[in-house]
């Protein structure tokens, strides 16, 4: 039995090749067929899809709004979902309430009241929000359908904060601002290392040396201290909105020198082939063989680059919010919620270690970002090995 399977793996594979020999197929396609044969890469992908879809849908998943303050649970620990009645016998999914008590050392403590039984909900009407930021609704996709504050019907899947906020809520609709900041600032920071590396690479001369000067002093700067320097000056009175977009600004400007230095070495090889020639022999304008011939002879570069570079985004704006210099409240961010942790440290780890929840969700971005990111680079690469 195993030798037949074996065969026909074999005989499988044999016929893919025939396949890949007959029948061509477009580069796009090549570089799909080595992404989905890369293991981690393929993992990473599907983590990062299963993470945006998560945030694009943050505010209906989460069973409250990310500001709602229940002062009377603060620091409520995660809420156990129980499947099983006293009796033992299997239910619908339910949670005992909540009740709060003093410890001997003058500290809130939380029980389960086993008299009292909040049955879970779908589709329950709770805090409103507007859906994808746009439409105005009160429905969450799960709760126990209490709408008063105080009641001990709660649930927190993730604990709550010091001012009780629910964490799992938090989390999710945090991931609005760790998942998206990346993008945009790569997308502004792409743009200008496009422009002037371009420029750079394909006319040379005087604009080459004062560009790579420029950049040359861009980078002379320290990254994080120089960062600190510009958010603090951004005052502290500004709409989160705001904040958050001149951040993405921030670390579109400081970050494109790399990206534009890469991309000159790629142009002055690239004007000098048989295809640049031709185009400028036949009249070809300067920016349509910029952008028709040169620039999409980079593509690969610039997509493996970009999947690269978003998890060092995330990593900033999470530096920049956990020293209290990015994202601020009422607005939150993955690196926001692990901001408390500046405070009391070793009580909250000790106390309160659900808190370092949301540092979860940032590791787990980052390697897929990095997984996904490899197996791009190795897909592009017609000399690699790898993914095959």
């Amino acid at each position: 039995m195993t030798e037949t399977s074996a065969t026909t793996a074999e005989e499988r594979r044999d016929q893919e090749e025939r396949l890949l020999t007959t029948k061509p197929v477009s580069q796009s396609q090549l570089i799909w067929r080595r992404f989905r044969r890369h293991r981690l890469g393929a993992l990473g992908g599907a983590i990062i899809v299963i993470l945006t879809l998560l945030t694009i849908f943050s505010h209906f998943i989460a069973p409250y709004d990310y500001a709602t303050q229940r002062r009377r649970f603060a620091y409520a620990p995660p809420t156990q979902i129980h499947f099983f009645d006293k009796e033992g016998r299997l239910t619908w999914p339910f949670v005992y309430g909540l009740k709060r008590e003093r410890d001997p050392r003058g500290r809130w403590i939380y029980r389960e009241d086993r008299e009292r039984v909040y049955p879970i909900k779908f589709f329950v009407s709770g805090d409103p929000y507007l859906f994808l930021w746009l439409f105005p609704t009160d429905i969450h996709l799960f709760g126990t359908g209490e709408r008063d504050l105080n009641s001990p019907g709660q649930i927190f899947l993730f604990g709550t904060d010091d001012v009780g906020r629910d964490l799992f809520s938090r989390t999710l609709i945090g991931g609005w601002v760790s998942l998206s900041i990346g993008p945009l600032a790569l997308l502004i920071s792409l743009s200008l290392a496009i422009v002037f590396g371009g420029i750079s690479g394909y006319y040379g001369g005087g604009l080459d040396v004062f560009i790579q000067r420029l950049i040359e002093v861009l980078n002379s700067f320290p990254g994080l201290p120089l960062l600190l320097a510009l958010a603090a000056i951004l005052p502290p009175g500004l709409p989160p909105a705001v904040s958050f977009l001149l951040i993405i600004m921030i670390l579109s400007i400081l970050g494109w020198g790399g990206t534009a230095r890469a991309l000159r070495g790629l142009f002055l090889a690239l004007r000098e082939q048989e295809f640049s020639l031709a185009a400028k022999a036949v009249g070809a304008s300067d920016a349509r063989i910029i952008f028709t011939h040169l620039l999409p002879n980079t593509m690969s570069f610039l997509i493996v680059t970009a999947t690269l570079s978003i998890p060092g985004l995330i990593l900033a704006e999470a530096a920049l919010s956990f020293l209290g210099f990015g994202i601020r409240d009422p607005m939150t961010s993955w690196g926001q919620l692990l901001n408390q942790f500046t405070d009391n440290t070793i009580s909250n780890l000790t106390y309160h270690p659900w808190l370092m929840i949301p540092g979860f969700f940032i590791i787990v971005a980052v390697l897929a970002f990095n997984f996904m990111g490899d197996a791009l680079r190795d897909a592009v690469d017609p000399f690699s090995t790898k993914g095959r």
